[in-house]
């Protein structure tokens, strides 16, 4: 066979569109793999036997392109608040409104974003990294306040990786799981019925009552199509029921229901507690002739060396994000101490249902609450959502 006889197809001939026929035109490409590769470049899939690290495909795929700006002015607008202090009044008055406005502008069809958690986890490490390299080498830090701060924000960090492991999903395995623990009473009451010797009407009449009891708290979620406990809600953000859910954090991306609510108030608390200590640290160093509570509204000749006005800015930003944070810790504690979720309080503010309490800060509902002790002592001891599936590690992002 010599190439120089061989034509290629004419443009009417089916072969031209179908498939090469090597044998026939020496084509040497394969159609079908072509065809299998520009889709996957078009819908973005990965080939096959790709990358086999779920948590980094899992990055890429949630990567906002959209949240780089906002990364990259958040240290400038922070400089620039630091040259004076009019500066930073304004720009840290306008910081809240500025955020919201960009998230807004820039996530309006988006149901689940990163946006505020790679922000908050940025401030954190930016503020940590400042601490290092600004307040470190004045010398007025010891080794062992270095120790407690960085031991504060890995514990943060890790109490965080937690939390985002799931807040207990509504499935069809615990309703499963919950028919199952109705059999076993059944069958235990009817063991008890026949100790007892009683009549056969009386025990068909308790078993139905003991079925009523258990199953009369139970409803049907109108979104999800299945069955759900008490206490259980459907979350508009993700798309799903949760076992005693709380609300839907966006600061974390995802919600606080019964399996994560505890790790979510141990999260704040690490890192109200942590960002407390580290403030104090920093306005020791800076202002050290000032008493804490006046050295952030008064310390003279901070702004005359530009490292200390940032350091001392940044402290401004931190207290302003750490009091949002302790607010939002302060009404957790108070829920849990009145035994109400805050989807609780919302739905009994609608209804009318509820009485307001400690100036308003808590809603009391008093349908589950038992007791300030015995509130708690449920709160601690409350079961994790052991039947629902574990999140995988690409959930963490």
């Amino acid at each position: 066979m010599k190439w120089e006889k061989l034509k290629p197809p004419e443009p009417d001939d089916p072969m031209c569109c179908c498939e090469c026929d090597i044998e026939q035109y020496g084509c040497c490409c394969d159609c079908e793999d072509l065809d299998e590769a520009f889709n996957r470049w078009l819908k973005d899939r990965p080939p096959k036997g790709g990358c086999q690290f779920p948590v980094l495909v899992a990055i890429i795929d949630k990567l906002e392109i959209s949240m780089i700006p906002a990364l990259v002015l958040l240290p400038l607008l922070l400089r620039v608040a630091s040259l004076h202090y009019l500066l930073g009044i304004i720009i840290l008055t306008a910081l809240p409104g500025l955020v919201l406005w960009y998230y807004y502008a820039t996530h309006r069809k988006k149901r689940r974003t990163l946006f505020f958690l790679t922000l908050a986890l940025f401030s954190l490490l930016y503020m940590y990294y400042l601490f290092i390299t600004e307040i470190l080498p004045c010398g007025d830090v010891s080794q062992l306040q270095v120790c407690t701060v960085t031991t504060g924000v890995i514990l943060t960090l890790l109490s965080l990786i937690h939390t985002k492991r799931g807040p207990g999903l509504v499935t069809t395995s615990l309703r499963e799981a919950h028919s199952h623990s109705q059999e076993v009473n059944k069958d235990s009451t009817l063991l008890n019925g026949c100790n007892q010797s009683a009549a056969s009407s009386g025990i068909a009449a308790g078993l139905q009552t003991t079925k009523n009891d258990l199953t009369a708290k139970w409803s049907s979620c109108p979104v999800c199509k299945i069955k759900r406990p008490p206490r259980a809600g459907h979350c508009r953000t993700c798309g799903s029921c949760v076992q005693r859910l709380d609300h839907h954090c966006i600061w974390i991306n995802s919600c606080v229901g019964q399996a994560n609510h505890r790790s979510f108030l141990l999260t704040l608390s690490v890192f109200v507690l942590t960002s407390l200590y580290g403030i104090s640290l920093v306005l020791y160093s800076l202002c050290p002739r000032q008493y804490l509570m006046t050295a952030l509204l008064y310390c003279p000749g901070v702004y005359s060396q530009s490292s200390m006005a940032l350091c001392f800015t940044c402290a401004w930003y931190s207290s302003i994000v750490t009091g949002g944070l302790l607010y939002l810790l302060l009404v957790q504690v108070l829920n849990i101490s009145f035994n109400v979720t805050e989807r609780e309080a919302q739905l009994a503010l609608r209804n009318k249902t509820c009485q307001r309490r400690l100036w308003g800060l808590v809603i009391a509902t008093g349908e589950y609450s038992r007791g300030f002790c015995q509130n708690w002592v449920e709160f601690i001891t409350m079961a994790d959502a052991s039947v629902s599936p574990r999140s995988s590690l690409t959930d963490l992002v």
